[in-house]
């Protein structure tokens, strides 16, 4: 169960924890310079990725309505 930022405990539903060496008897093995899915607030990223698309659709369209009327600018010289 999660408990805040990066804290997580037991719950009726987590199996029972099993020790030994890393790479043997199913276990997974140890890799340097990798961070775990635990380490990473997946709601938070998602927030932030989402926001940030927000804000480039927003700039994109600060650049069309420009582009467009510029194009009409011209277009009235004429």
């Amino acid at each position: 169960m999660r408990e805040g930022q990066n804290l997580y405990a037991a719950s009726p539903n987590t199996a029972t924890p099993s020790s030994g060496e890393a790479g043997t008897e199913g276990r997974g093995t140890i890799e340097a310079g990798f961070l775990e899915m635990s380490n990473v607030d997946l709601s938070l990223e998602f927030t932030n990725m989402i926001i940030t698309e927000r804000g480039y659709q927003a700039n994109a369209r600060v650049i069309t309505t420009s582009d467009e009327m510029l194009r009409e600018l011209i277009d009235l010289k004429r």
